[in-house]
């Protein structure tokens, strides 16, 4: 089968071949001149594969030549990586002799330079957040080398660490006015003065700054504490000396975050919710109520007064209308009299004691609104568990400022009308003593009459 194969294939060579000297020579016009073409194209191609075969031979004695030279730069290279291993693993064994020599003789040098880095490192953060970087920004910058250096400082270097600590300690004792930009709540950038107290607080248009290091700028705070600091504020700025009332915060901003994070009494009330507003308005009312009955008895009391004693009944008051039932029944007995006078100071009587008893019911009510509001609140508080868990406390924070709110505004508001309604009623009642008194006069002098008219009678009669 091979040999099929082969047969096969040097026909269609010699077919191909006999192709191109087709192409290239003319036809054969006999037998003889064909075979004579054939023998000319065997020599040629003969020659041709004789040069190819000693082409062949050349090269290859070439590669023999390249390959002998690779083999030779391999055989090199492996014993220079062989000549660096056995060097790299000596270092390795003497870099730690060498390390535990170098920490022998630095000794408490080393530990200084341990000392200088810290430091240097601890100042770099302190400088970058302090309000000072606002009117000299790039102080922190000069000490990154010094904080992240693995050697030893040099002279320069512990002066510039040395230059830094005084300047801060120099600025600190200053009250110094700078122009700067200020970015304000609204996100506007303005450039304007700034007065900066120290290394504490820095102030601009009567508003508390701080200093943001992330981005190196003055920013106004979202909220201002309450207007007796922002008074002071106002009047240091105008002074020119540098000496005046000032509210300064010497925790460099944490007493002034946390006041003005104090909720305003507003916002305390605000956190009562609709059951507090609800006991603050029924306490208003009480408190009205409350003042006109202190008016309105005020006003009655003057006129009792201005009463007592006269002869003539003025009915604009309760105490000439009951003198006034008197005079109209002058010759009534007394028992009559006296019931005519009872009925006079009972038809007064709730004139005088008008809204007492509201002023009661309001200062019962306000702290049962004050526990209602307790309840809700800690309604909340338990859902706000059940919903977020405790993870967070200020999400509860809402329910609990509710219950408490509520139960203080309760208290603030029955506490003072209790004490009111007592001052009314007392009021209230010592008016009508006076007008059950005065009534007890006219009774007494009335029988006296009535016994003197009778006693004469019976003489004359006898």
């Amino acid at each position: 089968m091979k040999r099929v194969i082969c047969l096969g294939l040097a026909s269609v060579l010699l077919a191909g071949t006999g192709w191109v000297a087709e192409a290239q020579e003319p036809k054969a016009k006999s037998l003889s001149a064909l075979l004579k073409q054939v023998r000319g194209q065997r020599a040629k191609e003969k020659a041709v594969n004789s040069s190819r075969e000693a082409e062949f031979r050349q090269k290859k004695a070439q590669q023999q030549s390249l390959l002998a030279d690779a083999r030779m730069k391999r055989a090199a290279a492996v014993a220079r990586s062989e000549e660096l291993e056995a060097a790299f693993e000596l270092n390795e064994n003497e870099i730690p002799e060498l390390q535990e020599t170098l920490r022998n003789r630095l000794g408490t040098l080393g530990e200084l330079f341990g000392v200088v880095r810290q430091v240097a490192g601890d100042t770099r953060g302190f400088l970058e957040g302090s309000i000072v970087s606002a009117q000299l920004p790039g102080r922190a910058d000069r000490l990154d080398k010094l904080a992240e250096s693995k050697e030893l400082p040099s002279i320069e270097e512990l002066e510039e660490l040395w230059f830094a600590l005084q300047e801060e300690m120099t600025e600190s004792g200053k009250v110094t006015r700078f122009p700067a930009a200020v970015v304000s709540v609204d996100g506007d950038t303005t450039q304007t003065d700034v007065v900066r107290v120290g290394p504490f607080n820095v102030t601009a248009g009567g508003k508390y700054l701080q200093y943001l290091p992330e981005t190196g700028k003055l920013t106004e705070l979202a909220r201002q504490p309450s207007g007796r600091h922002l008074d002071t504020v106002a009047n240091f700025e105008g002074t020119q000396s540098g000496v005046g009332g000032f509210s300064l915060d010497p925790s460099r901003g944490t007493i002034l975050s946390l006041l003005i994070g104090t909720p305003s009494l507003s916002e305390r009330v605000t956190q009562g919710g609709l059951v507090g507003y609800v006991i603050i308005g029924l306490g208003l009312v009480g408190l009205a109520l409350v003042a006109e009955r202190l008016v309105s008895l005020g006003i009655v009391g003057r006129k009792i007064k201005a009463q007592i004693g006269q002869e003539r009944a003025d009915e604009g008051n309760p105490l000439g209308r009951i003198l006034s039932v008197y005079q109209s029944n002058p010759n009534a007995d007394v028992e009559t009299l006296e019931l005519k006078l009872d009925e006079a100071i009972l038809k007064e009587t709730p004139s005088l004691e008008r809204g007492n008893v509201m002023i009661k019911v309001l200062s019962a009510v306000a702290p049962l609104l004050g526990l209602l509001g307790t309840v809700t609140g800690m309604i909340a508080t338990f859902q706000a568990i059940t919903l977020f868990g405790t993870g967070d406390p200020k999400l509860m924070a809402g329910g609990i400022s509710q219950a408490l709110v509520t139960t203080v505004l309760g208290l603030v508001m029955a506490i003072p009308l209790l004490l009111l309604h007592s001052v009314v009623a007392g009021r209230s009642k010592s008016l009508i003593q006076v007008l059950e008194q005065q009534s007890a006069g006219v009774v007494a002098t009335h029988a006296e009459r009535m016994h003197g008219r009778a006693g004469g009678a019976g003489a004359r009669a006898s």
